[in-house]
């Protein structure tokens, strides 16, 4: 059986059927295009910059002078009796609690650049310090301030607190440091008991503990000082001499005579 012969669209129009279905894709993927995307944040942000010791030293204000005064920290028979003899050394120190803290000590100007480079290193070697303040904030009282394990400097104690005669003490001569005293107790023979208590008295490692050769020993002695100069134990001493004397370690920028103890 034969069939019918099928009939064939014009080519014309094959033609343009297929030009209009192009454009048509075309205008449909310019239209579906995604917008562009914004560079990607910096996976590099700025540096945190490292906390420093920032060590500042200046003469002792009056205002602060007038308090240590009236502290009974200076007073007749005491070897220091003019701020002029004094500086005071603001600087930055780890915490126990892992804060940066500023801390304050007076001593004699003949010590201060030291204080500041020893200092600095225990800073540096993040040694923690409970707390860094003068004695005229717990009025002169060396108990006072031994109790809250602060370390300190420059104090002539009164005749009840004294274990050394005044004009040799390195304490009242602004040239020595007790640092954190719980952790670091002394022997006082007069009650033959540890202050301000024996609970560190053991010389273990521990936190702010002073130990011969670990940071805070060599901090001090590589700069000249020297520890618990006494008869008896005094862990948390340095001095530059005993009788006091002016320093003379690394770096001394002040003549031996200049700043001599009192007569």
């Amino acid at each position: 059986m034969t069939h019918p012969a099928r009939s064939r669209p014009p080519l014309v129009l094959v033609l343009a059927t297929a030009l209009l279905a192009t454009a048509c894709t075309a205008a449909g993927d310019t239209g579906s295009s995604a917008p562009p995307t914004s560079p990607p944040a910096s996976a590099n942000p700025a540096p945190t910059p490292t906390p420093s010791a920032d060590a500042v030293v200046q003469p002792v204000p009056a205002a602060q002078w007038r308090r240590i005064k009236d502290a009974g920290m200076v007073r007749e028979g005491c070897p220091i009796t003019s701020p002029d003899r004094l500086r005071r050394v603001e600087i930055n120190h780890h915490g126990f609690d892992g804060k940066t803290h500023r801390g304050l000590l007076v001593v004699n100007a003949d010590t201060a650049d030291s204080v500041v480079r020893i200092f600095t290193r225990l800073f540096d070697e993040q040694f923690p310090i409970r707390r860094m303040k003068p004695l005229e904030e717990y009025g002169g009282d060396s108990t006072a301030s031994l109790a809250a394990d602060n370390t300190a400097a420059f104090n002539c104690r009164r005749p009840d607190q004294i274990n050394a005669p005044t004009l040799e003490s390195p304490h009242a001569n602004g040239r020595a440091v007790d640092i954190n005293p719980l952790e670091n107790p002394w022997k006082d023979l007069r009650c033959k008991c540890w202050k301000p208590n024996g609970k560190y008295s053991a010389r273990t490692e521990g936190k702010g503990k002073i130990l011969k050769g670990a940071t805070a020993w060599r901090a001090f002695v590589d700069e000249g000082w020297i520890w618990q100069n006494i008869d008896v134990p005094d862990y948390m001493h340095f001095d530059t001499g005993y009788p006091s004397k002016p320093y003379t370690g690394p770096g001394a920028s002040v003549s031996p005579t200049a700043g001599a103890n009192a007569s």
